[in-house]
C-alpha cells in the first residue's frame, strides 16, 4: 500500500515508518522542517514537505487556501494520522487549534482525494475523567468528561470524524495509553527528576496501570490498514497492566534512576496537593504543568486498566514485544 504519514519525525512515527517499510508498503512522511525531512528520509520514508499548522480552522472552518501538500494525497491508499500536540497541561483553545482542526481538514481531504483507509492515533486520555469510574475500561464504557484538555479535544475529535459522510473512507481509531519504548523523552525527563529527588509513590506505587510499547501499537496501525470496521475504536495495549512500581522501577533503572526506596504518599494526601497545585497553577496561568495536578494523581494513584478484546478480534491484534522484552532494550 501507498501510505501518508502524519508524525513521521517523532517517536510513534519513526517507529511507525520502520514497520510500515517492513510490511512491503510505501511511505511518504509529512515534515514540516529540514530537520523532519532528514528524519524521516533517514529511516527509509520519502519526505513531504509541509506543516499541520497550515490546516488550522479559519473564519470558514477551514483554510483560506488549501496548502500545496494536500496533493500529495492523491494516489494514496491510506493515511495514519500520528501527528498531535501531546501534553498534560494547557487550554482546550490550543488543542483545538493544533489537533482538532487540522485533523479534520486532513480527513476531509483524504475522503476527497478518494484515500480508501484513515488511520487515526487517538489516545485512552479520552476516558480518562478523573472521578475514579471502572478499573476496566472498554470501547462500550461511557467516557464521560475527560480530566484534561488533550483528552477532551481528542474525544471531540473521535466524535466530529465519525459523523462526517465519507462512504468511501473507512475510518478506524486506535486509543493506545501510556506509549513507552525506545526515544520516548519523557522517561529521560522523569529520570532527571528521580536523580535530583523529586520522585514519589501514590500509595507504594500499588495501583495498576496499563501502558503500550511502541512495537505493538504500530503492529495494531499495520492491522488496522486492512482490518477493523468502519468507525471502529479500538483501545491497543500491551495486554499485561502491571502496578506502577513494576512498571516504573525497571524502566526508570535503565534510565539510570533508582526509585526502589523513594518516599510513598497516602492517595488522600496526594489528593489534597493535587487540587491544591492544580487551582494555583490556574489561577496564576502557568503555561507547564504543577509537579502534581489531577491528572497525575489519576494516573498514579488509580486502577485504570483496558480491555484489548475487541482489538483481539476485529483488527488480530497481539502484541509483539512483551515487557521484559521492551525494558532489554531500554538498557542496550
Amino acid at each position: 500500500m501507498d501510505i501518508f504519514l502524519t508524525g513521521g519525525s517523532g517517536f510513534v512515527g519513526q517507529h511507525l515508518i520502520t514497520r510500515l517499510l517492513a510490511d512491503g508498503h510505501t511511505v511518504r512522511a509529512l515534515a514540516r522542517s529540514t530537520e523532519a525531512a532528514r528524519r524521516v528520509e533517514a529511516a527509509g520514508a520519502t519526505a513531504v514537505r509541509g506543516d499541520l499548522a497550515d490546516l488550522r480552522r479559519t473564519s470558514d472552518g477551514g483554510p483560506d487556501r488549501p496548502p500545496s501538500w494536500l496533493t500529495s494525497l492523491d494516489g494514496a491508499d491510506a493515511v495514519v494520522h500520528a501527528a498531535a500536540r501531546m501534553a498534560f497541561w494547557g487550554p482546550d483553545a490550543g488543542f483545538e487549534r493544533d489537533n482538532h482542526w487540522p485533523t479534520i481538514t486532513l480527513f476531509r481531504a483524504a475522503a476527497d482525494a478518494g484515500v480508501g483507509r484513515f488511520v487515526l492515533i487517538s489516545a485512552a486520555a479520552v476516558s480518562t475523567d478523573g472521578r475514579g469510574g471502572p478499573a476496566v475500561v472498554d470501547e462500550t464504557t461511557p467516557t464521560g468528561r475527560p480530566l484534561i484538555a488533550y483528552g477532551r479535544v481528542k474525544l471531540a475529535t473521535e466524535q466530529a470524524l465519525a459523523a462526517l459522510p465519507t462512504p468511501g473512507t473507512t475510518l478506524v481509531t486506535l486509543r493506545p495509553p501510556m506509549i513507552w519504548g525506545v526515544g520516548m523523552t519523557t522517561l529521560r525527563e522523569a529520570a532527571q527528576g528521580a536523580r535530583a529527588g523529586q520522585y514519589a509513590w501514590i500509595d507504594n506505587g500499588r495501583h495498576l496501570v496499563d501502558h503500550v510499547h511502541v512495537d505493538n501499537l504500530t503492529a495494531a496501525t499495520s492491522a488496522a490498514l486492512t482490518r477493523g470496521t468502519d468507525r471502529g475504536v479500538y483501545y491497543v495495549t500491551d495486554g499485561a497492566p502491571r502496578s506502577v512500581r513494576d512498571f516504573m522501577t525497571p524502566m526508570m533503572a535503565a534510565a539510570g534512576a533508582d526509585v526502589r526506596s523513594a518516599r510513598s504518599v497516602p492517595y488522600g494526601t496526594a489528593a489534597v496537593l493535587a487540587g491544591v497545585l492544580d487551582a494555583t497553577w490556574r489561577l496564576l496561568r502557568r503555561p507547564t504543568a504543577p509537579p502534581l495536578d489531577r491528572w497525575l494523581l489519576a494516573f498514579l494513584g488509580r486502577d485504570r486498566t483496558y480491555d484489548i478484546t475487541r482489538a483481539r478480534v476485529e483488527l488480530g491484534y497481539r502484541p509483539v514485544l512483551s515487557f521484559e522484552e521492551g525494558v532489554a532494550e531500554l538498557r542496550a
